[in-house]
């Protein structure tokens, strides 16, 4: 069995006991699952996300290929996850049912099985979309960590620690909501592309 699919089924384990009254599906990593170039992490899946049981589809994937096209790669060349596995969600004043960032038990009961995770697949370097995602690893806000390359400790339960490079980017939905962001955004990822290009993530002094 391969280690992916046994987390899978023990992360699936653990959050049936914690809740077995019905807990929302969980939504779990895609893509290359072996040393891929980079890990994109966001914070939680959206509807489509959990319709489809697939991290960065509808709106967040086209944000994805947006997010691709700019940095040279192919989504295959990629392992995309969230933080949290669930779609974090809340009433609105219509009655509706809509997204809502997660909380901090939520936080607090994912992040280990996303260290767990990372472990598992190794990737060359991480980025995060946001600061639920960045704060995993990092107490600093995109704010101040955006566009540059910083040290994540990657701290799975019960095993060695290790570090990888992290890439702090604004969530994509906050340049909608910011316009002003979009070119602090844009040249984020032109930074990233280029830092690519002269294989950084592979040095020891980013």
């Amino acid at each position: 069995m391969h280690p992916l699919v046994r987390f899978q089924q023990e992360c699936t384990a653990f959050f049936q006991a914690l809740s077995p009254e019905g807990q929302c599906p969980l939504v779990f990593g895609d893509g290359l699952s072996e040393n891929p170039v980079l890990m994109l992490i966001g914070e939680a899946p959206g509807e489509q996300e959990t319709l489809q049981g697939k991290p960065f589809v509808g709106k967040a994937g086209k944000n994805l290929t947006a997010f691709l096209e700019a940095v040279g790669l192919e989504r295959e060349q990629l392992y995309v996850s969230n933080v949290v596995k669930i779609r974090p969600t809340k009433q609105s004043a219509s009655g509706g049912t809509v997204n809502r960032p997660p909380n901090a038990e939520e936080k607090a009961l994912f992040t280990p099985w996303l260290m767990r995770e990372i472990a598992i697949v190794r990737p060359c370097a991480l980025v995060t979309l946001g600061n639920v995602a960045l704060q995993a690893f990092i107490q600093d806000t995109v704010g101040h960590l955006h566009g540059q390359w910083s040290r994540a400790v990657i701290a799975p339960p019960e095993a060695q620690a290790f570090t990888l490079p992290l890439f702090a980017l604004y969530h994509p939905a906050s340049v909608i909501y910011n316009r002003s962001l979009t070119e602090v955004y844009q040249n984020d990822l032109t930074i990233l592309r280029d830092s690519l290009r002269a294989r950084s993530p592979e040095k020891s002094d980013i």
